[in-house]
């Protein structure tokens, strides 16, 4: 960041003091942004501004072959995108390394991991021919800006998209034999919205110092030692978990950040709620 040694101890004395840079304290959310439907080519999309930081999520439906070991569900993959213009540090290979490690970290907080065992969405909702046809959603994530909190900030529009998910509906006719591709006839009217009530938040606590933030701007995530991101459903389970930076953690610091992420998420879902609902209301009546 090129940060002066006067600007690193005005950052971490903020943050002990409970009074960050920007007035925040330590467990103050920037406001949010939502806005829904900002790509009418896209099965649906949203995009969230945090701040400074902004990010879109798009998704899109395709048709496809279930996995041989989830023969009655569909897929789901995620790709990130960082825009060399949203960051010096994006250009070359830091914009390739970081866009992997957001993927990753996405489908380990939102669809548990490759297999999507634990995905807050119903794989088994995308099935149209068991064994042989159905949906594969491809989320594609863009940052256009940052400042600091990415992955969280990529979640939250990745659920407001999915929320703006429309799938088209399917009828098919199963083929004559078990080898035959089932005839399928797709609606070009008629859509049924994709249920994201259970896909979950992302809560991530940087740790300066003695202290941990959340939604951490650039200058703030630059004097971390460590950062710890949970993903949080609206029961309060731990869907996934993933960690970044160098310093280890006592166990008992990430059972704090635990319980501090659990109570932290519902508010944070009530908020990315009420903010998509007034998105939705707006770009229906747009």
């Amino acid at each position: 960041m090129g940060l002066s040694l006067g600007e690193k101890n005005y950052i971490k004395g903020g943050i002990a003091d409970d009074l960050r840079c920007d007035g925040r304290r330590r467990l103050d959310y920037r406001s949010i942004a939502i806005d829904t439907g900002v790509i009418p080519q896209a099965n649906g999309s949203a995009r969230v501004r945090m701040g400074s930081t902004d990010v879109i999520a798009s998704v899109k439906a395709e048709l496809g072959k279930p996995s041989s070991y989830r023969h009655d569900c569909g897929k789901v993959s995620i790709f990130v995108d960082c825009s060399p213009t949203a960051a010096p540090m994006f250009e070359g290979r830091g914009g390739d390394e970081l866009s992997t490690e957001l993927s990753v970290a996405l489908e380990r907080c939102l669809l548990g991991g490759k297999s999507g065992s634990g995905a807050g969405i119903d794989l088994s909702s995308l099935k149209i021919v068991e064994g042989k046809m159905c949906w594969d959603l491809y989320i594609d994530g863009l940052v256009i800006s940052s400042d600091g909190n990415l992955l969280d900030a990529l979640g939250i529009a990745i659920k407001a998209a999915l929320s703006n998910t429309g799938i088209p509906k399917v009828e098919a006719m199963p083929g004559t034999s078990a080898e035959e591709e089932p005839e399928i006839d797709i609606s070009d009217d008629e859509f049924t919205r994709l249920d994201s009530s259970k896909v979950p938040i992302i809560v991530t606590l940087t740790k300066v110092g003695r202290h941990y933030v959340v939604d951490a701007t650039i200058e703030e995530e630059s004097q971390m030692s460590s950062a710890v991101s949970m993903s949080v459903n609206r029961q309060g389970d731990v869907c996934g978990l993933t960690k970044r930076g160098g310093a280890g953690l006592d166990p008992s610091i990430i059972i704090d950040m635990v319980s501090v992420a659990k109570h932290l998420s519902q508010q944070l879902i009530a908020t990315v709620d009420s903010e998509i609902y007034a998105a939705e209301a707006r770009e229906s009546s747009a």
